[in-house]
């Protein structure tokens, strides 16, 4: 197995511990972790990206936000790329929602273009998701606004990456949303 195989095993592995006992919110209640592999998934098939420390991000992007994972245990285990990428997308969980969702659409022209990368999958991923399975207590007008604030981080991100940014723009225009 090449080096860069056994790095991306290593930190799925290390996302799908720190998930395990993590459901997203859909009917079916899948399996968290499929969340962040399917990011990289996006990053690799549809963005062809292969940067290795870009898809280790993609994957270890909701272990600070949503598990007991620190920035500084990431750096140790993984380097201090990856920790800073990961850090990029993480938002602040003591803000409010709605600060939080602020502050992904003010901030997002500011990161670097590899956390960029990761926040273009991320998006593609949810409102893909979005689209498939409406989350548990969700309505189609909260689906909706999603959709639209999605838009607005995304148009922060534009000139990051044509083909993940021309599907977005796919799923913008299905539900009526401008870019």
């Amino acid at each position: 197995m090449d080096s860069g195989a056994a790095v991306l095993l290593e930190t799925v592995n290390f996302a799908a511990e720190k998930h395990r006992m993590q459901r997203r919110k859909d009917l079916e209640a899948t399996p968290y972790i499929n969340h962040p592999i399917g990011v990289a998934r996006i990053l690799s098939h549809e963005g062809g990206i292969a940067d290795i420390e870009v898809l280790q991000a993609a994957l270890l992007h909701d272990t600070v936000e949503d598990t007991d994972t620190s920035i500084e245990e990431l750096e140790a285990k993984f380097g201090p790329t990856v920790a800073r990428i990961v850090q990029e997308v993480t938002d602040d969980k003591t803000l409010s929602k709605l600060e939080r969702k602020r502050l992904q659409v003010e901030h997002a022209p500011h990161r670097s273009h590899q956390a960029k990368l990761v926040k273009l999958a991320d998006k593609l991923y949810n409102l893909r998701d979005l689209n498939r399975c409406m989350p548990t207590g969700w309505t189609a007008e909260r689906v909706q606004e999603y959709f639209v604030w999605a838009s607005q981080v995304v148009r922060g991100l534009r000139g990051t990456n044509l083909a993940l940014e021309q599907r977005l723009e796919e799923l913008f225009k299905q539900r009526g949303v401008e870019l």
